[in-house]
């Protein structure tokens, strides 16, 4: 017979019972979160219920529930149907909880109720990582990412859509005329069941015409121009692929670029960066307590006034311009070609002409010059590598030396961008991987906000235990 190694016999008793505590070692990570939750101030991060009412029925303690949600979402378990399961059989929980098992709505209000306060509790972890030691690198990555939202693409509505699915009704409503108009022609009891069949359909196609009518109206009136069924915050954002569009959340964050820990982040239903480059500085300025603080981003977020604003809150950032000139598309002579002259405030054009200041405009609430020469463009010999027009103007922004300056950071750090995607964009897809194919749970923005920070505490937990080690990260947050 082959020896196997046995296990226990299930009806054995036991003299001394085991402690529950013996189930849990010292180097397992729910005594961080533990240790963690217990030293929070619950009430000054804005927790409701955190002192217990003096009549009526008891209630659980928000530490508890707080324990049970980053026990979930650190081990990829977000659920409140399946946190309910696990409260009542995982025996780290058990240990945890102290064999508490709320049911799952009491679960699923209690991260509705105290979104905002759950925020708090991401940005104090942070706070522990920084007097840790981890956060002084003094530079971060800021990226945005496409999240899935609980809304389908057939639920959500933009002027563009309504007339696509009108005009694909309304070929719908001739083809299955025209059918009708054959079945009638035939006889029998099969082409009077097609007939029915064929109506019911035509019915069908007309109702929806008849709706997609009065979204039309709804969205006249939308101010963003979208309206979402399921989810009303949720928004289509549009990605890199053709024809893969989403409805979702475009979700910000902030990196270190020393140990890729999430310094900051904000859900937004934006669809697109280019107005959350100073919001991210700024939280991550705060955050970090950094003088010099390096932001790294992409082009996706290159914006005049954003890069500008990034500068006056105290940070230096790194945003390469995106090539988007129609002179150089066209083969010809782009801006970079021609030299600004600080002393003359003139440009100096490839051909050695001066193109001096002729006037200045605003637009958009941006102060621009214009540049251009008066007699020397029209018998120019590089006349048609420059423009087609009768002079070449050149436009220069009033703050135009700090995106030079930019530029030039840029140039003598060409690593830089490189830096950027080692460091931010391996978070997103960690934290996509652990969300799953549909990512968000939750509905309306402060809800996937919520869903969010708890996905990035966890994040951050089980990245400080893998660089400190579970004891010293406890002897920290005891400090």
């Amino acid at each position: 017979m082959a020896r196997f190694i046995e296990g226990e016999d299930r009806r054995q008793g036991a003299l001394l019972p085991e402690y529950l505590d013996d189930y849990v070692s010292e180097e397992n990570p729910v005594r961080v979160i533990d240790v963690f939750v217990d030293e929070l101030d619950l009430a000054g991060l804005g927790f409701e219920r955190v002192v217990a009412a003096a009549t009526g029925r008891p209630g659980y303690n928000p530490a508890s529930m707080l324990k049970l949600y980053l026990y979930g979402y650190l081990n990829q378990v977000a659920s409140s149907r399946r946190l309910e399961r696990e409260a009542q059989r995982n025996t780290e929980l058990m240990w945890l909880l102290g064999k508490l098992a709320p049911d799952f709505k009491t679960i699923a209000d209690f991260r509705r109720d105290n979104g905002e306060a759950i925020g708090a509790t991401c940005a104090a972890f942070v706070t522990i990582c920084r007097q840790v030691g981890l956060l002084s690198g003094g530079v971060v990555a800021v990226d945005g990412s496409r999240f899935k939202a609980v809304n389908t693409r057939d639920k959500n509505f933009t002027p563009g859509a309504v007339r696509r699915r009108l005009e694909q009704a309304e070929a719908g409503i001739e083809r299955y005329l025209q059918a009708l108009d054959t079945a009638d022609r035939q006889e029998g009891e099969e082409a009077a069941f097609r007939s029915d069949r064929i109506q019911a359909r035509l019915a069908a196609l007309r109702q929806q015409v008849r709706d997609l009518r009065q979204m039309e109206v709804a969205l006249a009136a939308a101010p963003d121009g979208q309206i979402s069924l399921t989810d009303p915050d949720a928004r289509a954002l549009a990605t890199n692929g053709k024809g893969t569009g989403l409805v979702g959340y475009n979700v910000q964050a902030a990196v270190d670029a020393e140990h890729h820990l999430v310094v900051a982040h904000e859900v937004t239903n934006e669809g697109h960066d280019r107005s959350q480059l100073t919001n991210m500085t700024r939280q991550a300025k705060r955050v970090m307590a950094a003088d010099d603080l390096k932001v790294l981003a992409d082009r996706g977020y290159f914006s005049s006034e954003e890069i500008l604003g990034c500068e006056q809150a105290g940070a230096t950032p790194y945003v390469p311009r995106p090539l988007t000139s129609g002179a150089k598309a066209d083969g010809r002579f782009g801006k970079q070609d021609f030299v600004y002259m600080r002393e003359q405030d003139a440009y100096r054009c490839p051909a050695g002409e001066v193109l001096a200041r002729r006037m200045t405009s605003i637009e958009k609430g941006l102060t621009l010059h214009r540049y251009w020469n008066l007699s020397s463009c029209r018998s120019c010999a590089l006349k048609a590598q420059c423009t087609p027009a009768k002079e070449r103007r050149v436009t220069r922004w009033e703050h135009e030396d700090v995106l030079e300056a930019m530029q030039h950071r840029l140039d003598r750090e060409p690593q830089a961008m490189r830096v950027r995607r080692q460091t931010v964009e391996h978070v997103f897809g960690t934290l996509k991987a652990w969300m799953g194919a549909t990512h968000f749970k939750t509905r309306r923005l402060r809800n996937v906000a919520a869903e969010m920070s708890l996905q990035v505490l966890a994040y951050n937990l089980k990245r400080t235990i893998a660089i400190v080690g579970v004891r010293p990260l406890i002897a920290a947050i005891h400090a």
